[in-house]
């Protein structure tokens, strides 16, 4: 379904927060698709986002400047108008930086368990800690989309392959740490922010991915809690 039609709460679902979030680790751009001329329900936001003129009207620099984005992403159709997925990938962005280096503050992800990885699926946001001290990220990560949802609770890391491919899909799954049944950390080639998701694993840039394949072994914890938007 386009983006025009798509519900306002169907967001997608971060490479380390501390540098630009617009920066960060793109798909493979695609084809530019023809700029739309339609002011989008969510113009002034985005433009605000992309900071351009805040004026709530399309022009051809917005559209082209909206485009971008939604190529780098992996949203379509990518023709540069202001909708619900595109303005909630934007938003999301915005609430994983405003988290800083306190992801932790709610004391949602248990503090009495040493080294663990946490999740939170509402933020997509993962990061490592030792008790109370975090030792890496928080960094931006892609869950499972609505139907293969990341399943949530405490869990144990009881499995390691550097080079797995999926028996079930057939797609590379580098650095594969597996926490729950068929779901693991591992490196993906897409954006962090590309909707809708993944099919359950907790996808990683490479970076992110390698450094946790260095931090953690076989029995340490992880905890996955909230809830996905658009799950």
């Amino acid at each position: 379904m386009g983006e025009i039609r798509r519900r306002a709460t169907v967001v997608l679902g971060t490479t380390a927060l501390v540098a630009p979030l617009t920066l960060a680790l793109g798909a493979a751009p695609a084809q530019a698709a023809s700029c739309t001329t339609q002011t989008g329900p969510y113009q002034k936001q985005v433009e605000k986002f992309l900071g351009r003129p805040v004026d709530g009207r399309q022009s051809s620099a917005d559209c082209k400047a909206t485009q971008a984005f939604q190529t780098k992403h992996g949203i379509t159709p990518n023709i540069g108008y202001a909708g619900p997925v595109t303005w909630g990938v934007m938003d999301l962005m915005n609430k994983q930086k405003a988290v800083g280096k306190n992801p932790n503050k709610a004391g949602k992800c248990p503090v009495n368990k040493g080294r663990i990885a946490c999740v939170n699926l509402s933020l997509q946001l993962s990061w490592i800690q030792d008790g109370k001290k975090l030792v890496y990220g928080p960094v931006a990560v892609r869950t499972g989309r609505n139907g293969y949802e990341t399943r949530t609770g405490l869990k144990k890391i009881y499995w390691r392959n550097i080079d797995h491919v999926s028996s079930i899909y057939d797609v590379p799954m580098p650095y594969a740490q597996f926490f729950d049944g068929g779901q693991a950390f591992h490196s993906a080639g897409v954006s962090m922010w590309n909707p809708p998701g993944s099919r359950g694993c907790v996808n990683m840039t490479k970076t992110t991915a390698k450094k946790y394949w260095s931090l953690l072994k076989n029995g340490d914890d992880v905890y996955v809690y909230g809830r996905k938007p658009g799950t």
